[in-house]
């Protein structure tokens, strides 16, 4: 195939290309979930800048500490001691204390007037978010990736609306759509393993780690449906309560894996009691857990229509988050 992940370029390279080649101002903030292409995006821009580029990593077994990334600050200060360089600091969130220790050794640059440019990226947006608002109000711009859409998929590897409705918007995993069981593995073993266990299980206290994992295999098998919060519950067979369940929704779709969508009404307190229609953020969720063959999904006429359902749902679930509005659903009985 001539065209390919690391020669197709997204909308959000060419923000990214322009904030950097600004005079040095605000950190800046790459997020979106796992498999998005952010460490390619990022590498795609910093190698057409003129300036010297340190490129580190904090996604490691066991988490970072503030000690380490002062030392790779302090090397990236020595760079830039002339004409400047570029601080890459990839899976952020993985340091403890991160935004604390940004801060500082940020205001030091500033007080120096270090042109240290620093980009952070990082793959749980609301543990991001939290240490953003907490220490670096006023110091950071954001730069969302969300899942890819049908004409990036299509533009990048060839596929066709069938190919994306099974499977779905990961860039990396496209190579191997070729054989589905490999794809399939690759998804549940290297993506929604390594999503629920480090992005959201190793930096969130979750107190019933397998009811979260039913919940997110509930979701994949509903997705596009209204499900209660006590019927989930009884589904899940677990004596947890509706504010968990709407909690470790919400870590969930921190992490793009699955998301509800509350239903419309005039009052917010009345949106958000509702029973939420549940929304995998990506399709391949669905095939990759569903264990059935491309085949098989497009002759199960109720799998294949979840799945087109499902693909409208996450495409404006992903716009949402980028473009700052919430999405609600209607019921087709519903009067105003």
């Amino acid at each position: 195939m001539s065209n390919s992940e690391k020669t197709f370029f997204r909308e959000q390279a060419a923000v990214l290309s322009k904030r950097l080649e600004e005079p040095r101002r605000f950190l800046q903030v790459v997020t979106g979930s796992r498999q998005v292409g952010k460490t390619t995006l990022v590498n795609q821009v910093v190698c057409d800048q003129r300036l010297p580029v340190r490129f580190v990593n904090a996604d490691e077994p066991t988490l970072r500490d503030r000690m380490w990334l002062r030392q790779q600050w302090e090397a990236a200060r020595l760079e830039a001691s002339k004409t400047g360089a570029i601080l890459v600091v990839d899976e952020i969130q993985k340091v403890e204390q991160w935004s604390e220790t940004i801060k500082q050794l940020w205001d030091e640059d500033t007080r120096n007037n270090c042109p240290l440019k620093v980009v952070l990226l990082g793959s749980a947006p609301l543990l991001l978010q939290r240490g953003l608002t907490e220490s670096l109000a006023g110091r950071f711009e954001t730069i969302h990736l969300p899942h890819w859409s049908l004409a990036e998929m299509e533009a990048a590897f060839g596929y066709s609306l069938e190919d994306f409705l099974y499977f779905g918007g990961y860039p990396g995993a496209a190579p191997l759509r070729e054989d589905p069981t490999r794809w399939r593995n690759y998804l549940l073993d290297s993506l929604i393993e390594t999503s629920v266990s480090r992005d959201i299980l190793l930096l969130t206290r979750v107190d019933k780690p397998a009811l979260l994992r039913r919940l997110f295999e509930l979701g994949c098998r509903y997705s596009g449906q209204i499900l209660s919060y006590t019927k989930m519950l009884g589904q899940l067979q677990d004596a947890g309560n509706t504010v968990t369940l709407a909690h470790y929704l919400e870590l969930l779709g921190a992490a793009g894996l699955l998301t509800g969508i509350p239903k419309f009404a005039g009052e917010t307190v009345r949106q958000r009691a509702s029973s939420p229609k549940l929304q995998v953020l990506n399709t391949a969720l669905m095939s990759a857990l569903e264990g059935i063959s491309p085949e098989e999904a497009r002759q199960d006429r109720s799998f294949y229509g979840r799945l087109v359902e499902s693909a409208v749902g996450a495409h404006l679930a992903n716009a949402a988050r980028t473009e700052g509005f919430e999405p609600t659903f209607l019921n087709s009985d519903d009067r105003f």
